[in-house]
């Protein structure tokens, strides 16, 4: 799925990157704990919190995650967008609740991460 039928998806309106939304997204992620994005994102990843800090951005710069999706129509700061700008990150956001947005995704066809799904077995 590329970035642009997310767009279409959430009804989400680009902050930046809009030079890079034929990208393709593999898996989503919902979460506001940083730790756990850590912990179980890959690459080509969508990320989508509430947060709007700048930790954001480099947590998901560290991680090659494409796109990063704010949720309850938050819009993070202009330090924040500047470094995903410089980060090559695409950055939205959608009116939707974090919830909303990640089942509107996965009734269109977008996965987590199965190592996440893994975790329950343990």
């Amino acid at each position: 799925m590329t970035i642009s039928d997310i767009i279409g998806i959430l009804e989400a309106r680009v902050l930046c990157g809009e030079d890079a939304l034929s990208q393709e997204i593999s898996t989503a992620c919902g979460s506001d704990l940083m730790s756990d994005v850590l912990a179980f994102v890959k690459g080509k990843t969508l990320l989508i919190t509430g947060l709007t800090n700048v930790h954001v951005v480099r947590t998901a710069s560290m991680l090659d995650i494409h796109c990063i999706v704010f949720a309850r129509g938050k819009i993070p700061g202009d330090d924040v967008l500047q470094e995903a700008r410089e980060s090559g990150i695409v950055v939205l956001t959608t009116a939707f609740t974090t919830f909303t947005t990640c089942g509107l995704l996965y009734q269109a066809g977008m996965r987590g991460n199965s190592e996440c799904l893994d975790q329950r077995d343990r």
